[in-house]
């Protein structure tokens, strides 16, 4: 699947929004990837996913043992990965603000993990994600994601593999354009900030 392949699925579920967002890194920006939206029909979420699992080499995909993802953005993608890569897939939540996992989900001591996010921006919730993970006994061997938004500059500490990357531009609260500053910002995602 190729980049004008993966923005065609975004723009036929009406995943792609413009306005004012406030993102849950807490950095603004005019456009927002709703990605729930790409990942409500399954049959789409599928194909992503099977794309993404692509991107990840052959020798890694051997040997990732289970798939988590951070509740709630990650947990479609998260579960279409384990069904791409034919291995169980699991989620971390935050009930009290840091993520643990919850629901009768283990890891075993060493099992090897791949964590699977929808967007990254900052790489907070990934390397949040990945800390409970490894505090859960695994090994975190690389991650994955349908989209980044770091304009390549987030380091996980593994190899990082996304389906795409849309450089939209964010700002800091301080530094707003213009239009921006004009219009209040909408927070579409789920994280709320303490």
């Amino acid at each position: 699947m190729q980049d004008e392949d993966v923005l065609a699925e975004f723009r036929a579920s009406k995943a792609l929004l413009e306005g004012h967002f406030l993102l849950s890194s807490g950095r603004h920006s005019a456009h927002y990837l709703q990605c729930a939206r790409v990942l409500a029909d399954p049959m789409r979420a599928g194909r992503l996913a099977e794309a993404l699992a692509s991107r990840i080499p052959r020798d890694l995909r051997r040997d990732i043992a289970k798939v988590v993802s951070p509740a709630m953005g990650g947990v479609i993608i998260g579960h279409e990965m384990g069904r791409a890569l034919g291995v169980e897939a699991v989620f971390v939540e935050r009930p009290e603000g840091t993520f643990e996992l919850r629901r009768g989900f283990t890891i075993e001591p060493g099992e090897k993990v791949l964590m699977v996010e929808d967007v990254v921006t900052t790489g907070l919730s990934s390397r949040e994600a990945i800390r409970a993970i490894e505090a859960a006994g695994g090994e975190v061997i690389a991650a994955a994601a349908l989209v980044d938004r770091s304009a390549g500059s987030v380091d996980l500490g593994i190899p990082f593999f996304p389906l795409i990357a849309i450089n939209f531009p964010t700002y800091a609260a301080d530094e707003l354009p213009d239009d921006l500053a004009a219009t209040e910002a909408v927070k579409p995602g789920s994280r709320v900030k303490p």
